[in-house]
């Protein structure tokens, strides 16, 4: 799929020079901002709203209906009643670290979106390295998660932090050598070339996607997702049961919203890596691409209520297990075999 980036089709439309720095670096800003927009509106539908009427469906129960249409007003509810409230500040905490936390974990998942592909055009940049920028972007979250449980001097964020610089070392890992093997196959690292890897027919009319592809990489790649974002089975660095909130436990008000945004921006981030790498990214019939790029980041999204509404949680040594003694030489496994399968078709 190759398209010029989102900045550049701004200046054409509008009418002016794409060659001129000033112009670019005003039309980025406009795509970023539109972009962020974007992502932050489905982030609003999916935390106070989808999310709530998602888990009432799988557990025969009634959500927020009572607040708008289909309790749709809860968004605008929720918004309020949140950042209205104090932002309290305990004791002994690491000030600095603690105001920073919020705005690494909501600030660090946006940064991914600059990457992916969205459409025709929908794309702020296309680097050669594109894949391992989202990658490295996406794990940055977890310094937030760290500094969130240690400047807390709470022994429950704590120990939430933790878990979650243990729980993203063991699922890390995997998660990188699964994208490896696609890259693998498209020959490159860069996320239009994998795309477009992608656009052939494979059998009939079924489309050349990885998830065809290669099934046991993808469904690799969406257990390791789940732990990425923090979903069940894979909840425990905010595992309510055992420490609160985890990380989050000594948060209010404004910063709470951000840690609250930042794990659903995460959420949507994993979704449309997943979409980019083994569903075609925007590829779709009929309807327009940026189209079918949302409706796979909700199907992913989806997923990730169904796990967290249906799936129990782990041990937090169960938890490691898995994830290096099963998930580790699983994906180690997968990326030989594909290196096997392009080294003998090619």
């Amino acid at each position: 799929m190759q398209s010029a980036p989102l900045p550049e089709t701004l200046a054409n439309l509008l009418g002016l020079d794409p060659n001129s720095t000033a112009v670019m670096i005003v039309m980025s800003l406009i795509g970023a901002g539109l972009i962020g927009t974007l992502m932050m509106t489905n982030t609003a539908l999916a935390g106070p709203w989808a999310k709530r009427k998602i888990t009432a469906a799988f557990t025969d129960r009634i959500a927020v209906d009572r607040i708008g249409p289909y309790g749709l007003f809860i968004i605008v509810a929720d918004a309020v009643r949140l950042l209205s409230k104090e932002l309290i500040v305990p004791e002994g905490v690491d000030r600095p670290a603690w105001d920073l936390a919020p705005l690494i974990i909501a600030s660090t998942a946006l940064l991914g979106f600059a990457v992916i592909p969205m459409g025709n055009g929908i794309h702020l940049a296309d680097p050669e390295v594109g894949l391992a920028y989202v990658f490295a972007v996406a794990s940055t979250t977890s310094i937030g998660l760290v500094m969130a449980g240690y400047a807390s001097n709470n022994k429950f964020s704590f120990l939430g932090g933790l878990r979650a610089v243990a729980q993203n070392l063991a699922y890390e890992i995997p998660l990188i050598l699964t994208g490896a093997s696609v890259v693998i196959f498209a020959g490159s690292l860069q996320m239009s070339e994998i795309v477009a890897a992608q656009q052939q027919s494979l059998i009939g009319p079924l489309p050349s996607w990885y998830a065809f592809v290669n099934p046991f990489a993808f469904v690799l790649f969406m257990i390791a997702n789940l732990a990425e974002v923090g979903r069940n089975p894979f909840d425990i660095p905010e595992a309510p049961t055992e420490i609160v909130a985890g990380y989050q436990t000594e948060y209010s008000s404004v910063y709470f919203v951000l840690i609250y945004l930042g794990e659903f921006i995460h959420i949507f981030l994993g979704g449309a890596i997943i979409a980019t790498l083994f569903l075609g990214g925007p590829a779709g019939p009929v309807l327009p691409g940026i189209v079918w790029f949302l409706i796979k980041i909700w199907g992913v999204f989806l997923f990730t209520q169904w796990a967290r509404s249906a799936v129990p949680r782990v041990r937090i040594d169960q938890l490691i297990e898995i994830g290096w003694k099963g998930m580790l030489v699983l994906s180690l496994a997968n990326l030989v075999l594909t290196a096997v399968i392009v080294g003998v078709t090619v």
